[in-house]
């Protein structure tokens, strides 16, 4: 009776935008507001892409500057997203 080997986790594949995206998150200590990401020329489907493909992270903060409170999403590159654009 043979022990089957597992596969080594498949690196997914990222199309040039998700590159770019993770590599500015790579960049920032802090990661990047959604706003700042935007400025960038990301869309949220594409960031919300890398969030659930476990290559980054979202949390949600609400903010107060003097008027009601903001809500501000920050985004975090993970460890497979930094394996991910290593790769």
């Amino acid at each position: 009776m043979g022990t089957a080997m597992s596969a080594p986790p498949e690196q997914p594949h990222l199309n040039a935008e998700q590159r770019r995206a993770l590599k500015l998150l790579a960049r920032i200590p802090g990661g990047a507001t959604e706003a700042t990401l935007f400025a960038h020329g990301f869309c949220r489907e594409m960031l919300a892409g890398l969030v659930l493909a476990g290559l980054a992270t979202v949390t949600t903060a609400f903010i107060r500057a003097g008027g009601p409170a903001m809500k501000v999403d920050r985004y975090r590159i993970t460890a497979a997203g930094r394996r991910a654009i290593e790769g």
